[in-house]
């Protein structure tokens, strides 16, 4: 109860600070917003123990996964505009370099949020797909544009899955 207390509050807090003009509407409107995310995100911010049970974050859990949230929006932001610029180069470049292939990827996620995360940001990432995931052995199948040379081993990593990796950890596992 008091973790979903603390999120509402937290939600409440986010949503004034985006709608800095203390209106009475844009509070009511606020509420109502803060208890649909509050609902929509309690069972997220909870940690997982080793025996399978949730424990419950505290608020400055809740405070630091939202942190790592916004810094994983900014990456994602970022590695989605620098694929932009790679895929319309390889669009209006004379001879076309592209070079598609599906390659498997170790991942460490372990919660099915965390790997739905990952997946759906690899696919919104222009030039990769998300082909599967393989949860229990770890593995994320994926179809990028440009397979470079010797891309065909079985401890492949894309730089792009290490760093939305890294982040979503903090976040969901």
């Amino acid at each position: 109860m008091i973790n979903a207390v603390s999120l509402f509050i937290l939600w409440l807090f986010v949503w004034s600070l985006l709608n800095w003009v203390p209106d009475t509407k844009q509070l009511i409107m606020g509420v109502f917003v803060a208890f649909f995310m509050t609902f929509m995100t309690v069972d997220t911010f909870g940690v997982a123990s080793p025996s399978g049970k949730v424990k419950r974050a505290g608020f400055f859990g809740i405070v630091k996964k939202v942190f790592w949230f916004v810094c994983y929006t900014i990456v994602f932001i970022w590695e989605c505009i620098k694929a932009n610029i790679d895929v319309a180069w390889r669009v209006v470049h004379p001879t076309l370099p592209i070079r598609p292939g599906t390659i498997r990827v170790k991942t460490g996620l372990k919660s099915d949020a965390g790997l739905t995360f990952l997946a759906n940001s690899i696919t919104l990432t222009p030039g990769t797909t998300s082909v599967d995931v393989d949860k229990f052995k770890g593995y994320g199948y994926i179809h990028v544009l440009f397979l470079k040379d010797g891309a065909v081993s079985s401890d492949m990593r894309l730089p792009v899955v290490d760093k939305f990796e890294r982040i979503l950890k903090r976040i969901f596992d």
